[in-house]
């Protein structure tokens, strides 16, 4: 039978800064600062890394590695039921105690202090860690931080995960990283206001909604839907398919469609009317009508939205990886992937999960059976594959050169 913590409204409703958190580094207000640290940490000028690790280096890695009965797991804050119910359920299950710790609050400090314990080839006290992709995940992953997974331990995970998530750009094949759980931008609009249904980008350049139209000040964000509105791919994009993205940008800006280049506070203002339509996160707009009951809609646009993944990575110095991809693999199991799902409504990896979750409602009553209906019928947390396929990655920069140079095309449309 299902069971979670009761939540607050208002947390509810800011599900999504959990998420500004981990993506801060991909923030405007950041971007030049993290090119910079990163130069520092000594990674640069190594090249772009192989997508796969041979055989043998698998092998190698593995070969002498044993279950030791302990993994010491880094995530972030509240991305988990407090009460932890699916790792004591791991523990009954294994045998293998979980210390679970929320310390990862941003990817460029998380990357900053561990780089160099990991440099020096020591442990940097846990064995699981889980990591957003972005720059970081290929600085971790170019430098040599990230132990390849043996996928032949992984069976739950190759038999439940969804085809979205066996071919990322930012890491092939699933050599370093499985999902923890991801989340789309797209578009969300108040019906009521807007007068027709909103069904592409193009709508956020739309005369008629002059001075209603939110923008993301998230120079990533932003980007991707200048990207896209220019008829381009974010992940394929480069410094000349970024001009003409910012140059699109422009245009809407100087024509008085933009009211606000916004951050978390999108959400109010959608719902107070001051903005019709504006860039929005999955998970907000889901537990805004969740939490006060609003008639807010989110699409993924004709042209694409993106999707963002934060991702399980053993560091390669863990001195329990056995225990940690035996967790890893656990969460893959359709009841456990169903069973944090439940707790926090992003899009979740594993497609069988919603028919567990819908199974699990059944067996409720009252407002935690209609809650939990809700998360399960949602397909901002089950996309259909057709939203799927209409879905991007970010951005990909290899070098903090690249990051710099696209932080200086797109900065100048918001502080403008």
């Amino acid at each position: 039978m299902f069971s979670r913590t009761p939540i607050d409204p208002s947390l509810l409703r800011g599900v999504t800064q959990r998420r500004l958190g981990r993506r801060d580094a991909l923030r405007l207000g950041g971007l030049s600062a993290l090119g910079a640290a990163l130069a520092a940490c000594g990674v640069q000028g190594k090249g772009t890394p192989a997508a796969s690790v041979d055989a043998g280096t698998l092998a190698t890695f593995w070969q002498d590695k044993k279950q030791n009965g302990k993994v010491d797991f880094a995530n972030w804050p509240l991305y988990m039921d407090p009460g932890h119910p699916e790792l004591k359920k791991f523990t009954a299950k294994t045998g293998i105690q979980v210390n679970y710790q929320e310390v990862i609050q941003e990817m460029g400090p998380w990357f900053a202090k561990v780089q160099p314990q990991l440099s020096a080839k020591q442990s940097i006290g846990y064995d699981l860690m889980v990591i957003t992709n972005g720059i970081q995940f290929g600085q971790f992953r170019a430098a040599g931080f990230l132990a390849p997974l043996d996928h032949a331990r992984l069976p739950n995970f190759t038999a439940n995960v969804g085809p979205k998530y066996t071919g990322e750009t930012f890491d092939p094949a699933n050599v370093f990283s499985v999902p923890w759980t991801s989340g789309i931008t797209g578009i969300a609009y108040d019906p009521a206001k807007t007068g027709r249904e909103i069904t592409s980008i193009a709508d956020l350049w739309d005369p008629k909604f002059k001075g209603k139209v939110g923008m993301m000040s998230d120079a990533t964000e932003l980007a991707n839907f200048g990207l896209l509105a220019a008829g381009l791919k974010p992940e394929n994009s480069g410094e000349a398919d970024w001009k003409k993205a910012a140059a699109k940008l422009k245009q809407q800006k100087d024509a008085g469609i933009v009211r606000k280049y916004y951050e978390q506070d999108y959400v109010d203002a959608l719902g107070k009317g001051e903005v019709w339509i504006t860039q929005a996160w999955s998970g907000d707009i889901f537990q805004k009508n969740l939490s006060d009951s609003t008639n807010l809609k989110f699409v993924i646009p004709e042209e694409g939205g993106t999707i963002w993944t934060d991702n399980f990575a053993i560091p390669v110095t863990a001195p329990n990886p056995v225990d940690a991809i035996t967790l890893i693999d656990f969460f893959y199991e359709v009841e456990n992937a169903a069973s944090l799902a439940g707790y926090i409504n992003y899009v979740c990896p594993v497609p069988g999960a919603q028919a567990q979750l819908k199974k699990d409602a059944a067996a409720l009553t009252g407002s935690d059976r209609t809650e939990l209906e809700a998360v399960a019928n949602s397909a901002l947390v089950f996309p259909s594959e057709a939203d799927y396929a209409r879905l991007h990655y970010y951005v990909d920069f290899n070098t903090a050169e690249q990051q710099q140079t696209f932080s200086s095309i797109f900065e100048q449309i918001v502080l403008g």
